[in-house]
């Protein structure tokens, strides 16, 4: 039996995992990241990172709602989990109020994919799973960094990774695979997924890479 072949009879969540593992290494392994996670990138290298999300979190929350009533999206749909606002807020506090100009074709191409990702229910499901649970895995990585080397207490500017009704990530994760699995999506329909998935996780790379290309500009020293 083909990988290809084992990820596709694996139920669904293994396969979504399984099946883009390669991207999803990829892209956490990126410069930015690696400085990010370092506390080696200052407060405007931070604001242009939360920029983009916002771009890209307007994007997915508008067409979560659009198709909040597809049998596949409704499996996973939960506005606890939108992030636009808490990014308002942290934009706000990094900003001090003063909106940054984002210039990202990186972001442009991530939001067209999204809205693209409207055609069926799956491609979305794809995105919805990329972003949050990697938000509620390893974004709470990011936030404790940035609680510590700014100094930072509660949620100020780390609102984006505080899930306040979502205590406990491993549970609602658990639970939220076992709604994936509960599909009963065809070999093809899982095939399509997990294709989507590996397309999310190299729009975050070329996000990352984008980022990545300004990191000189943005260097700080860690606090010690």
């Amino acid at each position: 039996m083909t990988l290809l072949e084992s990820t596709v009879d694996a139920p669904l969540s293994a396969a979504m995992r399984e099946g883009s593992m390669a991207e999803h290494k990829q892209a956490e392994g990126s410069a930015f990241v690696e400085r990010l996670l370092g506390g080696e990138v200052d407060e405007r290298g931070y604001v242009q990172f939360l920029g983009r999300l916002r771009m890209i979190y307007a994007a997915m929350e508008t067409a979560g709602r659009e198709l909040q009533g597809d049998p596949i999206v409704a499996a996973v749909y939960d506005p606890l989990l939108e992030r636009l606002d808490h990014l308002d807020a942290d934009l706000d506090h990094w900003s001090a109020g003063h909106p940054p100009v984002i210039s990202s074709p990186a972001a442009d191409a991530y939001v067209a994919r999204l809205e693209d990702s409207t055609a069926w229910g799956g491609l979305f499901l794809a995105h919805h799973y990329t972003r949050y649970l990697g938000d509620l895995s390893g974004g709470q990585a990011f936030g404790a960094v940035l609680r510590r080397e700014f100094g930072l207490t509660g949620a100020t500017g780390t609102a984006f990774y505080t899930f306040t009704e979502i205590p406990k990530p491993k549970p609602y994760k658990d639970a939220y695979r076992a709604r994936l699995d509960a599909l009963g999506l065809d070999s093809g329909q899982v095939t399509r997924v997990v294709d989507e998935v590996k397309v999310a996780f190299n729009l975050n790379q070329q996000l990352f890479a984008e980022l990545s290309g300004n990191l000189d500009a943005w260097k700080r020293t860690p606090a010690s």
